[in-house]
């Protein structure tokens, strides 16, 4: 059976009810997997393959793309009654640039490559509020990728015991089937039409907005100013969650007032959200700022200021464990490590262009008492590496040059932006710098790809896709650096990914501002997405600060600088990692290995020789020497996470043996000392034989 449907370039967050993400049918799934990139922006751009580029604004030649095994993406709707929504040519060519359909898909290949709801359901959630609260007043209400959020100015407070009323709102609204009818408005009136409403938030986006771009959308009684498209009626609201309330200020400015941001989620199938939920539920379980407290490893305070963590003494021991295993690597890999300052002259990040880019919204300039002095907290390693380069001539012979160092930054995270570990406003960045001859980048930068799939091998980080962020050809302003060395950077990226075979998509405008990266997105244990890990190329930085090496010939040549930082940051690093292992690390990186349990206190000196002996056999070991019964101090162990419980009494200390307990397995049985110090040994050897470098 062959079904028509309209059809669109557009990221998967920004599907509709009942959406598909199609990339191509199931029996061309082998060549699929072979698909060098995916665009997933913005139809307009075309797709890229390794033969070139599709003719831009083609269906047919998006068609053919999929035909040929590239990955295409698209959005088609499916009904209640399993009828493909057929959009009017108008909405069509709004979406693709052109009229038309495609067909030749079947609704059992559609249904498999189905979605879940995101920004459909926002017109109805925002008509509930307004009836439930009158005055209320709207700012911004985007779909992102694990649903939606709107922020209001509400003259009546919203808290989450306000929820369920607001969703029992929007299901009534559901099955009334109200019509969602699209308008294209002339600035004018729009702007008339919320400044008699009394709307400023609206009045402010739309004052933003080119005329003869702005649409209104009409749902019952309710309308308001939005891009769509969007489903053809609320019948096709099926399953829904308003999950949580947060403040915002209004377009993310500290100066601006605080609103309400309400957040949701919405799916075609009851079992679809009901499968989400209990995700959720998990994902509270394994909230780093939870087990972080939970486990003894990091905490904040409001004296030492927001955004600041503090690393308790558990918790530094797992950065190091974390530290010395990337240092190995990259010894094995050639890396020097430097040290630099945690401040820099404000004409260090001037020279850099960070200044100009980030200046407004960094920490202010710390003034000496010489007049017109001025220095910044670091914002970035990569200007002091460029000095580091810089001290001395360099010859053709040096290079590469593989600067490393754990350098700890400062930025200016607005408060309403910081959440545990994940968004902070200093942190240590795993950083390193290569500068490089031309004939030497793509192999470095494979070589750096293979840094970045080595440790998530070695974590356990097994889903994960490659994510090539280049620079918005339509704001080109942005960047610093020319076409040309924009060009060369973004091809050796691509490349380079192509050569390791890498899953891959492409984002545009998502690059640095001085080159584009290669940022690796990761999936955690319960299938959430996480940035970890970033490498970039980059031509400018070198030239703007004159970096040179003697050629061959004996002339100067400008090296090219790659950026990369396999962790991202260590406190983001450990927030994901916490929370993708449950605080169950591996052996090797556990902060503590074993916890010794003496039954009674007469055993205490046992319990103590028995934690020296295995410190001295680097064995991380301490004693729970409390006076609890022997239950609890299990049950309190288990749940910090320890791998390995050692519990000794009259018979243990009689015998010179241990009782071994496994983190989730219960009792092992007993040993001696020296086999119990060989058995752990040998396990921690195992799982790094597993994981060793192959070069």
């Amino acid at each position: 059976m062959n079904w028509k449907t309209a059809c669109k370039i557009a990221a998967p967050a920004a599907a509709c009810a009942g959406a598909f993400a199609f990339l191509v049918a199931p029996g061309r799934a082998t060549r699929a997997q072979k698909a060098p990139f995916l665009y997933r922006n913005y139809a307009h751009r075309g797709l890229h393959t390794e033969d070139g580029t599709v003719p831009e604004n083609s269906l047919p030649a998006f068609r053919a793309a999929a035909e040929a095994g590239y990955a295409v993406e698209m959005d088609v709707h499916l009904t209640a009654d399993d009828q493909l929504v057929v959009f009017h040519d108008d909405t069509l060519e709004r979406m693709c640039g052109v009229p038309g359909v495609i067909d030749d898909f079947t609704l059992a290949e559609l249904r498999a490559l189905r979605l879940g709801d995101t920004d459909c359901v926002i017109p109805t959630f925002a008509e509930a509020l307004e009836a439930l609260y009158p005055g209320i007043k709207f700012g911004i209400g985007p779909a992102i990728e694990n649903g939606f959020y709107y922020d209001v100015d509400s003259p009546t407070p919203i808290t989450e015991a306000d929820l369920p009323k607001i969703e029992q709102k929007m299901q009534e609204l559901s099955r009334n089937k109200e019509q969602l009818i699209r308008r294209e408005v002339p600035k004018a009136e729009a702007l008339k039409t919320f400044t008699e409403k009394g709307d400023q938030y609206k009045v402010e986006l739309i004052t933003d907005l080119q005329d003869g771009t702005i649409s209104f959308y009409t749902n019952g009684a309710f309308t308001d100013l939005c891009r769509g498209p969007h489903i053809p009626n609320t019948g096709y609201i099926k399953a829904l969650k308003l999950t949580s309330v947060a403040g915002a200020y209004w377009r993310g400015n500290e100066k601006n007032k605080m609103l309400t941001r309400i957040y949701g989620i919405s799916f075609p199938k009851k079992s679809m959200l009901d499968e989400y939920l209990v995700m959720m539920e998990e994902a509270k379980k394994r909230d780093h700022r939870k087990l972080g407290k939970d486990l003894e490893l990091f905490c904040f305070s409001q004296r030492v200021g927001q955004g600041l963590p503090l690393w308790l003494p558990k918790g530094a021991a797992l950065r190091d464990r974390l530290e010395q295993f990337l240092r190995g690597v990259q010894k094995e890999y050639g890396y020097q490590q430097v040290i630099t300052p945690h401040i820099g002259n404000k004409e260090l990040y001037v020279t850099s262009g960070h200044y100009a880019k980030y200046g407004k919204d960094s920490f202010q300039p710390i003034h000496t008492p010489i007049e017109g002095e001025e220095y910044l907290l670091k914002p970035m390693n990569c200007p002091h590496h460029c000095e580091i380069y810089r001290s001395k001539p360099r010859s053709y012979k040096e290079l590469p040059v593989r600067l490393a160092e754990f350098g700890t930054v400062y930025r200016y995270e607005q408060s309403g932006e910081l959440h545990g570990l994940t968004r902070v406003r200093g942190f240590t960045q795993d950083d390193a710098h290569l500068f490089v001859r031309p004939d030497q980048l793509l192999e470095e930068f494979e070589r750096v790809i293979d840094i970045v799939l080595y440790i998530f091998k070695t974590l356990k980080f097994d889903n994960y896709t490659a994510q090539i962020s280049l620079r918005d050809p339509d704001n080109k302003e942005k960047y610093i650096g020319s076409d040309e060395n924009w060009e060369k950077a973004e091809s050796a990226i691509m490349q380079a990914a192509k050569e390791k075979g890498l899953t891959t998509v492409v984002e545009l405008g998502e690059a640095a501002f001085y080159g584009p990266k290669l940022d690796f997105m990761v999936k955690d244990a319960i299938g959430r997405k996480w940035q970890l890990g970033t490498i970039q190329v980059d031509y400018n930085l070198p030239e703007r600060f004159d970096l040179t090496y003697k050629g061959a010939d004996d002339k100067l040549h400008r090296p090219i600088m790659i950026h990369r930082a396999p962790f991202g940051s260590m406190e983001r690093f450990v927030a994901v990692l916490l929370e993708h292992t449950g605080g169950k690390f591996p052996l090797w990186l556990s902060p503590q290995q074993v916890v010794v349990l003496p039954i009674s206190e007469k055993f205490n000196d046992y319990a103590q020789k028995v934690a020296e002996f295995l410190n001295g056999s680097d064995i991380r070991a301490e004693i729970d020497d409390r006076n609890e019964k022997i239950g609890r101090k299990i049950r309190d162990n288990e749940l910090k996470r320890i791998p390995y419980l050692v519990i000794v009494g009259e018979k243990e200390e009689a015998e010179g043996k241990v009782s071994i307990r496994v983190q989730g397995e219960g009792d092992k049985g007993q040993m001696t000392l020296e086999e119990y110090k060989d058995y752990m040994v040998g396990l921690v050897k195992a799982e790094m034989e597993a994981n060793k470098i192959e070069k």
